[in-house]
């Protein structure tokens, strides 16, 4: 299932949201123009476990540079359709939770979330030396708070099931409910089966379940819609 907008207008103009999107953006074409330097700078400033282990474990290198990677690592992407995918979905669910929690708490909701997906991945793959890179985490937590917080909102769907292409509105709590049982499947065959690399499937668990949890935190006095 594809979103491709939903009909939950949100009182105010989603700024942060739109920061988010510009900057991802802007080191996305950052990275095109690295060119041959691209694989070592994503090793650098993308998210590996082992190394941050490490840091933990042993000591063997100082706090400050894996550190910053969990940071660093929500706003690299691995490719256009990468980057497409996760935008997207942060520019038609990361209004109404911006609405919501406001633009300063957002913002540090945003970046919490990511930094509880990558932690995520980091505890289920310690050893794993593969950089992971993306701003899905985080934006898994925003799917996650608007599920809880909207789950009857409509969301105007593309499902794609060749030759029909039927446009259909569903449930957000049907949408969004379905993306999160699949990265859990996903994330359990991955475990299953050894598989390194790929997607991060853990994160987008850590990251949405953060959100639902931060959600009900944050922002719980209004009914739910």
């Amino acid at each position: 299932m594809i979103p491709l907008r939903d009909e939950n207008p949100s009182s105010t103009v989603p700024v942060v949201t739109r920061i988010i999107i510009l900057i991802n953006v802007v080191v996305f074409v950052y990275e095109i123009a690295l060119g041959p330097l691209l694989k070592p700078f994503v090793a650098q400033w993308g998210l590996v476990p082992e190394r941050l282990t490490l840091a933990v474990r042993y000591h063997e290198e100082p706090w400050l540079a894996p550190g910053l990677t969990l940071l660093s690592s929500m706003f690299l992407h691995g490719g256009w359709m990468h980057l497409i995918g996760n935008m997207w979905y942060l520019w038609i669910f990361g209004d109404n939770v911006e609405d919501r929690l406001g633009h300063a708490r957002y913002l540090l909701f945003y970046l919490a979330g990511g930094f509880a997906a990558a932690l995520t991945q980091v505890l289920v793959g310690p050893a794993s030396e593969v950089p992971t890179v993306g701003a899905s985490g985080a934006i898994a937590a925003v799917l996650g708070a608007y599920a809880v917080t909207w789950p009857r909102a409509r969301v105007v769907t593309l499902i794609p099931f060749f030759p029909f292409f039927p446009i259909v509105r569903l449930s957000a709590l049907a949408v969004l409910g379905l993306w999160f049982v699949m990265q859990f499947f996903s994330g359990a065959l991955s475990l299953a089966w050894s598989v390194r690399g790929g997607i991060a499937w853990w994160a987008h668990i850590g990251g949405f379940v953060f959100g639902m949890a931060a959600m009900r935190l944050l922002a719980p006095r209004r009914a739910v819609q």
